[in-house]
């Protein structure tokens, strides 16, 4: 059986440089904590509890720590939790992705000017509520088509549409579209990251290809839930895991070639002992 594994598997940019971020500090910092998970992946975040990190959950944990490091993930978050952090005095590493960061700036800029703000995403995703913690006023949050269809404008009113960087750039584009049609004035602005377009373009036609598709990632990753939802269409034998324990083919003997993608929270070691898995026993 052939193995196909996508060249853009794993780790983006800004992932890496966040975990890296992290691990610098285990030797500089006494007290190390990262806000949030620093990835969206249970084994990493795992590693890094056991070495002394631990999670802030939310501001009102963040309000109890007087002294230490406070890693900012790779999603970002709001400006009034960056504020919050230096009020207490705290040490702050901002691993924020530089590709979200340029978000929070667009949107403080365009909102400031007067213009609305409509973010392209998930309104819970943790990404998305940073990038509204940057509007001077108030945003708009869409993920579908639907909402798309439901919104409606303030009259005169110009607005900014932006992306959550991990969002499905084929829908971003029929939401635009559907903005576009209504005659809405509006700026748009597309901030998916290129490593996300390129993974999901990628994922797409090794699904197409293969006859069995294996995606890997954490159930709470937004990107991995994506590349699922693309392969899934192109290919029916499609299997979302965590690690390879979760991984349990039924695989025809049919079956000649499989194909293997990862969210970008996804450590190589991972991807290898699936590959390796699948490669030796089927």
């Amino acid at each position: 059986m052939e193995v196909r594994l996508a060249k853009s598997a794993g780790f983006c940019f800004g992932v890496r440089r966040a975990v890296e971020q992290v691990y610098d500090q285990l030797d500089k910092a006494e007290a190390i904590y990262t806000y949030g998970p620093i990835i969206h992946n249970e084994q990493v975040v795992g590693d890094l509890e056991k070495r002394g990190v631990c999670v802030i959950e939310d501001r009102a944990q963040l309000g109890n720590i007087t002294k230490g490091t406070v890693v900012i993930r790779s999603h970002g978050v709001e400006k009034r939790v960056y504020e919050q952090m230096q009020k207490q005095g705290l040490n702050i590493v901002d691993a924020t992705c530089p590709f979200v960061k340029k978000i929070h700036n667009i949107v403080s800029e365009k909102s400031r000017e007067g213009m609305g703000i409509i973010i392209v995403g998930n309104d819970k995703h943790p990404e998305v509520e940073g990038i509204k913690g940057w509007c001077e006023t108030t945003p708009i949050v869409i993920e579908n088509a639907d909402e798309a269809e439901g919104f409606v404008p303030e009259l005169g009113k110009q607005y900014c549409v932006v992306s959550q960087t991990t969002f499905n750039y084929n829908k971003f584009q029929e939401l635009v579209e559907i903005f576009q049609k209504k005659g809405y004035d509006i700026s748009v602005v597309n901030t998916i990251c290129n490593a996300t377009e390129e993974r999901q373009q990628e994922a797409r036609q090794i699904a197409a290809d293969v006859d069995c598709m294996i995606v890997i990632g954490g159930t709470h990753s937004s990107n991995t839930r994506k590349l699922y939802e693309i392969c899934q269409k192109e290919c029916e034998n499609t299997y979302f895991i965590q690690t390879l324990d979760d991984l349990h083919l039924d695989v025809a003997k049919s079956t000649r070639l499989v194909g293997i993608t990862a969210g970008a929270s996804t450590p190589n070691n991972i991807i290898e002992e699936v590959q390796n898995y699948v490669r030796i026993n089927f």
